[in-house]
């Protein structure tokens, strides 16, 4: 399995802009599908968002599109999340994970999971 480690989770007003990375451990990490989940305060774990491993394929949940954009660099072992327009419903634990399954959005597939950031969105 590889090790992953999020970070760039913070406060910031609605409307704001924040950019999450997730580090990875390992030389495998082109192998693996990578995707961001969320969790809100009383709810389940949701999808954000997934990369294929070349980077060619993306995926979002409705609730992002057209907000969030993701993205990797496998030469830096580095998946992002750039978050625009937030608002205070984006308000959650964020975490990176990782799976060799093409099943992208499904939550169940992932193996590896960081041990998440926090994002605050304030109204």
């Amino acid at each position: 399995q590889v090790q992953l480690v999020e970070s760039g989770g913070g406060l910031v007003q609605a409307g704001g802009s924040l950019r999450l990375s997730c580090a990875a451990s390992g030389r495998t990490f082109s192998t693996y599908y990578m995707g961001w989940f969320r969790q809100a305060p009383g709810q389940g774990r949701e999808f954000v968002a997934a990369i294929s491993w070349s980077g060619g394929s993306t995926y979002y949940a409705d609730s992002v599109k057209g907000r969030f954009t993701i993205s990797r660099d496998n030469a830096k072992n580095t998946m992002y999340l750039q978050m625009n327009s937030l608002k205070p419903e984006d308000t959650a634990i964020y975490y990176c994970a990782a799976t060799r399954a093409a099943l992208p959005t499904l939550r169940s597939a992932y193996n590896s999971w960081g041990q998440g950031t926090q994002v605050t969105v304030s109204s």
